[in-house]
């Protein structure tokens, strides 16, 4: 069962045994250390998840609801980029974000966006990027981190350009940004010649990415800054496994993330559908 209602537990807060019905932490205090029993239950479901592959699921299984919502409109391209693309009407019914629905009050298309893509082309290059940045920072930060360095920084992303006026937007390119600039500040926090390393390289790719997004038509590169911005702040403030092990407020950090992701998806449904 996913609560656990006798025997012992850590806290979420100093990592020390406690009874997991205690009402205070006897070491450091906390209350409801065993999380009412709950504890237990969200450690074991955060380190077995492979979140890289969860988000390409995720990804991959809106993007073909997107297409099957409005299935004639993804064959309207008129060049290789927008191939495969999904309408705005469905995209909109799943939860995309911009100022417009931001003004209306849909503070949830924030993190459904994220998980959302215009086209073929789109999707791929976002997924690679995924693939190929969420191990590394998973390998510095933990799971856990991990998730809410993603989460954060897509939605900071989705601020940044709502507040700037981007009309509509999705995708997971600020998210992207912000494993990006997660590793770029464990670097310059690091220091010695690895950490250097890890600077000029997730940098490099980072200015990279971003003067790209200049020369592409539709790219979100307020959503890039915000993203970049918001994963360097978070990284600093959660810390590396270097600094400090994966601890329970790290857990329910994560477990919050996906909880409010799942619930905003929730919300875009019960409105998207109503439009």
């Amino acid at each position: 069962m996913f609560r656990q209602r006798t025997g012992s537990s850590l806290c979420y807060r100093c990592g020390k045994l406690n009874r997991v019905d205690a009402p205070a932490c006897f070491y450091c205090g906390a209350r409801r250390p065993g999380l009412w029993g709950f504890g237990p239950g969200v450690g074991r479901l955060m380190g077995r998840l492979d979140f890289a592959r969860a988000v390409t699921v995720v990804c991959i299984a809106l993007y073909v609801a997107s297409i099957l919502l409005d299935p004639g409109a993804a064959f309207r391209a008129r060049n290789p980029f927008d191939m495969l693309a999904p309408s705005n009407r469905a995209l909109i019914r799943l939860g995309m974000t911009g100022a417009i629905p931001w003004a209306a009050g849909f503070w949830w298309t924030l993190f459904t966006a994220i998980y959302l893509h215009g086209s073929l082309l789109h999707i791929l290059f976002n997924l690679l990027w995924v693939r190929q940045l969420a191990p590394p920072v998973e390998q510095i930060f933990g799971g856990s981190r991990l998730v809410v360095i993603f989460t954060v920084a897509g939605a900071l992303g989705f601020v940044l350009s709502n507040f700037v006026g981007v009309t509509w937007t999705i995708g997971a390119s600020g998210a992207i940004f912000g494993l990006l600039g997660a590793m770029v500040a464990y670097g310059r926090s690091r220091g010695g010649s690895f950490g250097v390393a890890v600077f000029r390289q997730y940098g490099q790719w980072a200015l990279i990415m971003f003067i790209f997004g200049f020369f592409m038509a539709g790219v979100n590169n307020w959503g890039h800054l915000g993203g970049f911005v918001g994963g360097y702040l978070v990284a600093l403030a959660m810390g590396p496994l270097e600094r400090a092990a994966e601890r329970g407020l790290d857990r329910i950090a994560a477990f919050a993330a996906i909880a409010v992701t799942l619930i905003a998806f929730l919300l875009a449904l019960w409105t998207g559908f109503r439009l």
